[in-house]
Formats: structure tokens, C-alpha cells, sequence
């Protein structure tokens, strides 16, 4: 072990000394360093094996384990999803899907750089990071989990050389935006015919989503007070109705659709603590609230999303649905009743 991960080991072991409970990438951010850094330096009590090959092939390898336990963050929100690697539409490109019965995932693997098979507190998991050492995806074993398949996967992807590449956290360079909103904006909007077209849209005219938003119309995008998503949670889980719940990062977005239950507040946390699905969103990070309302072929979908004071998208709300089916009346008159302007219909 190099002297760096020894001395990182020991400024980690006297952080854990102060607070036993502290987390991994709450310990990270203490001690300034990457989540990656303590994985690679086998701080407390993590082993770590490195592996090798590219993302896509070991994601691939994912089908293999059985019933596992997702994990996928940004800063301000955690999305957990119990289920299997099912219907896995992966090629050697940049983009990747997952489309189980019980998993729904969009995978961008340009940002994919290191994979380990990291064991801690006697709990397994594979985890995936990018170049600055940030875990972009995480894949816990659970009492469904093939075992067997597990230490295959680790075997047949351990690194001959354990020591990772450095990581580089220097800051990216804050994205260049057009000026000014252009006229025919509200026009694309109107004009879309799928939810996924407002991704076009944004790259089109090189906008940023929350400028997009103030600029559509309230018809179209209107925001409400920030209790909102609390609200519509509460009344989601009251009336058994099943929503999407969109988490995401630059390496990976990952959906929960079905009803919700447990609803619990933890402090600036607000928790969904269901089985299969779990939920923990800072409700103090969430400057502003909007309600997005698209049209589509299937009639018009609306959307509760949650965003930074910077205009980072910490969480997305749609009511369950499929490609080809209407958007639920119940979802669209629940949103409906937060507004204080119509929307379009």
C-alpha cells in the first residue's frame, strides 16, 4: 500500500472515531477527497477489488446475479430499487437501457470509467465510478442474489494491477448557453410528440431546462410552491396511485414506477420506505418546483420536478404510464390542483 492511502486510512479511521455512523461519501467530502479514494485506499472496513474490461461489458455481466438492490444519487436525492437485470439493451455505444419487470434504467457510460467489487460491513456490491472518483451507480447483493454468480463476476473481471489510475477532480468548465430564448421555442414545444422530445429540444437551442421552463408559458410549465412534491407524495400514497419517480446523474438515470406507502420525514430528508422502493429526498436543497405539462401522442403528459438554485433537476414525477397508454386522470387532476394558471389540454 502506498504511503497516501496509508495516511488517508488513518485520517479516515480517526473521522470514523468522532462519528461511527458517518457514511462513505459523507467521510469523502470531509477529509476533501473522492468516494473512490477511500474505496481504492481500503479505508475502516472496506475491501475492494478492482475490475477490468469496459463498463458495458461488465454491466452486462449484471444479468448474471439475480435479485440485487440499485442504488443510483445525485447530491441531493438517493434512488434505491430492489429487482433483476432483465431486458438489458447493451451494445459496445454510449448509451445503454434496462427495461424489467421491476428495473428501469438509462445508462450513459461516456462518464464510466472504474468499477470495483466492494465489500463492507459484510455487505457486497459492485460500484461504479467516473473519472473524479464520483459513484455513479451501485449494485448491492441481497438475500435473492446468486453468490456463486457474484464471485464469478469478480474472478472473471479482477484487475491484474490493483492500483487504479489517479483521479482527476479538477472542475469541469461550466457549460456555455445561447443568450437569448428564441421565439419559436413555445412552437418546438407544441410541437412535440413524445416526452423524450424535450431532451431535442434543450440541445437544439442550447438552453438550460429551468430558462426553458420560465419561458415556455405557464400553460405549458408553471411553477408551484416547493411543498408540492411532499404534498402530491402524500396524496399519491392516500389514493394508491402509481407514479414514476426519475433520479438521475450524468452516468445513469434510474425510474421506480408503481404505487408508494411509507412516507417518513428524517430531519431535511424526506423518505419513501417501501420494500422495494426507497426514496430520500433533501427537501432544502429544492429552489424551485415546476409542473411540466408536454404534449405527446398519446395526449398530454405533465410532469412534477423538482430543481438546485444552480438549475440542477434533483428529482422528476410523472403518474405510471407506458408508451401507447394515456397519461392517468387522477395523476393529471392532482398536479391540476396545485396551479394557480390552467394548463394547456
Amino acid at each position: 500500500m502506498t504511503q497516501p492511502s496509508t495516511d488517508l486510512k488513518v485520517r479516515y479511521d480517526a473521522l470514523l472515531q468522532e462519528d461511527p455512523k458517518l457514511r462513505v461519501r459523507n467521510a469523502a467530502e470531509k477529509l476533501d477527497v473522492s468516494e473512490m479514494e477511500l474505496v481504492a485506499a481500503q479505508c475502516g472496513d472496506i475491501d475492494a477489488t478492482l475490475l477490468e474490461g469496459t463498463a458495458q461489458t461488465i454491466f452486462r455481466e449484471l444479468q448474471t446475479l439475480g435479485g440485487v438492490m440499485l442504488l443510483t444519487r445525485n447530491e441531493w436525492c438517493v434512488h434505491e430499487r430492489h429487482g433483476h437485470y432483465e431486458s438489458v439493451k447493451v451494445g459496445n455505444g454510449p448509451v445503454g437501457l434496462v427495461l424489467g419487470a421491476d428495473l428501469d434504467l438509462r445508462v450513459f457510460f461516456s462518464s464510466w470509467k472504474y468499477a470495483w467489487a466492494v465489500t463492507q460491513n459484510g455487505r457486497k456490491s459492485i460500484q461504479f465510478f467516473d473519472g473524479a472518483g464520483m459513484a455513479l451507480h451501485k449494485v448491492y447483493c441481497t438475500d435473492q442474489t446468486d453468490m456463486a454468480a457474484y464471485d464469478a463476476l469478480v474472478e472473471k473481471f479482477r484487475a491484474g494491477n490493483q492500483e487504479p489510475a489517479a483521479v482527476d477532480r479538477t472542475p469541469e468548465a461550466p457549460k456555455a448557453y445561447a443568450s437569448e430564448v428564441p421565439e419559436l421555442l413555445r412552437e418546438d414545444w407544441l410541437a412535440m410528440t413524445d416526452t423524450h422530445d424535450f431532451a431535442g429540444l434543450l440541445k437544439k437551442w442550447n438552453l438550460p431546462r429551468v430558462q426553458v421552463l420560465e419561458s415556455a408559458g405557464d400553460d405549458l410549465a408553471q411553477r408551484v410552491d416547493n411543498d408540492a412534491i411532499e404534498v402530491m407524495l402524500h396524496k399519491a400514497a392516500e389514493s394508491d396511485l402509481p407514479i414514476m419517480c426519475f433520479v438521475g446523474n450524468k452516468g445513469m438515470i434510474q425510474i421506480h414506477s408503481g404505487p408508494i406507502k411509507k412516507l417518513m420525514r428524517t430531519g431535511p430528508w424526506f423518505n419513501i420506505l417501501d420494500p422495494k422502493f426507497n426514496l430520500h429526498l433533501n427537501t432544502t436543497a429544492v429552489h424551485s418546483t415546476w409542473i411540466v405539462n408536454k404534449p405527446t401522442e398519446d395526449g398530454w403528459v405533465t410532469s412534477l420536478e423538482g430543481y438546485t438554485e444552480d438549475g440542477e433537476q434533483i428529482v422528476q414525477f410523472f403518474g405510471a404510464r407506458k408508451p401507447g397508454v394515456p397519461e392517468i386522470r387522477q395523476w393529471r387532476e392532482l398536479l391540476e390542483s396545485f396551479c394557480k394558471q390552467p394548463l394547456a389540454a
